[in-house]
């Protein structure tokens, strides 16, 4: 006897712009889609859902694989078989994930961009100053932590990082803060990390914690988030079938700023090089194979963002591979008689 499958998320996930997702990713019978970022899985069960189409889904944390593997079985529970398939790795190397499972071209891909609640919920991951726990902050299981990062990286280098990645102004005073005490006791811990800093970055009227953009600055360089990005970005577009649509959601203006640049490109939007230079010539004759689906950036209802805080800082953007088109053997001019 089979049970029903729902679209109800897993307890403590609410999916970002769910409904915005699905009108534009539109899932179809019989398509083969890929959900980039699985986390808690919201996305890839409402498309599961809505169409009886194939899902590969991808996500580096292991966390989020198990999870992926109980709504697997809960699958072939419902449907005597599975169409959901699991694949452990970051979504940046998703053209050698795919090509080592014989995967067909993509329909649609979509992104959810950042960290994901269930990892910001769980003190023990360390990417959050909300809870006390160790100062870890990958998304994975290798590499160095946050941590290594605090403890071991040059005064002029982590206060790049800082600036770079967690756009805080005063990273300077904070990275000087962080060697002052390290050169005591080594930084291991969410709490004292937090301390450290809203010890220099005085609070504001926004009523964002002082700690914030550091911590962000942190996680994006201990993931290679944004090297993450470009490489998944330019990877979708291309693994994307005649007629696939990549749907992206981003969090801040560095994510945004990549998913952007990339659309436009894409779909020729951004200025090309000089009429002098020859490469002009190319560009002109080269029409662009993918179309924006979304003018502008899209953003949230009030609604949603009254129900889930970190809907707030949402944007959505997607773009479509045009169809291909068939060309003539033959043109109309060398028809005339």
């Amino acid at each position: 006897m089979t049970t029903p499958f729902t679209t109800t998320p897993p307890p403590g996930h609410v999916p970002v712009m769910l409904a915005e997702v699905l009108q534009m990713l539109a899932p179809r019978d019989g398509a083969t889609y890929l959900d980039g970022t699985f986390g808690g899985g919201g996305y890839a069960r409402a498309i599961l859902a809505a169409a009886r189409c194939t899902l590969w889904a991808i996500d580096r944390d292991p966390a989020a694989i198990r999870r992926g593997e109980a709504l697997q079985a809960e699958l072939r529970a419902a449907e005597g078989t599975s169409r959901l398939h699991m694949v452990e790795g970051g979504f940046g190397d998703m053209r050698a994930l795919l090509e080592e499972r014989d995967a067909p071209a993509l329909d649609g891909v979509v992104l959810d961009l950042g960290v994901s609640s269930f990892q910001i919920d769980e003190g023990a991951r360390g990417f959050s100053f909300r809870h006390d726990g160790p100062l870890d902050m990958r998304m994975g299981d290798t590499g160095p932590t946050a941590a290594d990062i605090v403890n071991r990286t040059a005064e002029s280098d982590l206060a790049d990082i800082l600036y770079q990645y967690g756009e805080e102004r005063l990273s300077r005073r904070v990275a000087r803060a962080i060697v002052a005490a390290r050169a005591e006791a080594p930084i291991l811990t969410t709490f004292r990390l937090a301390e450290i800093i809203r010890s220099v970055v005085p609070g504001d009227r926004s009523g964002i914690d002082p700690a914030t953009r550091s911590f962000q600055g942190l996680r994006i360089h201990v993931n290679d988030e944004l090297g993450q990005i470009r490489s998944g970005l330019e990877q979708a577009l291309d693994l994307l079938a005649p007629g696939g649509r990549l749907v992206v959601v981003s969090f801040h203006s560095l994510e945004d700023r990549l998913v952007k640049q990339a659309m436009h490109r894409a779909a020729g939007r951004l200025p090309g090089p000089s009429r002098y230079d020859p490469r002009s010539i190319q560009a002109r004759d080269e029409a662009p194979s993918f179309r924006l689906l979304t003018g502008r950036t899209l953003r949230p209802g009030e609604a949603e963002c009254r129900a889930n805080s970190r809907a707030r800082s949402a944007r959505l953007r997607a773009i479509e591979r045009l169809p291909l088109v068939d060309i003539p053997a033959t043109s109309p001019t060398e028809r005339r008689p």
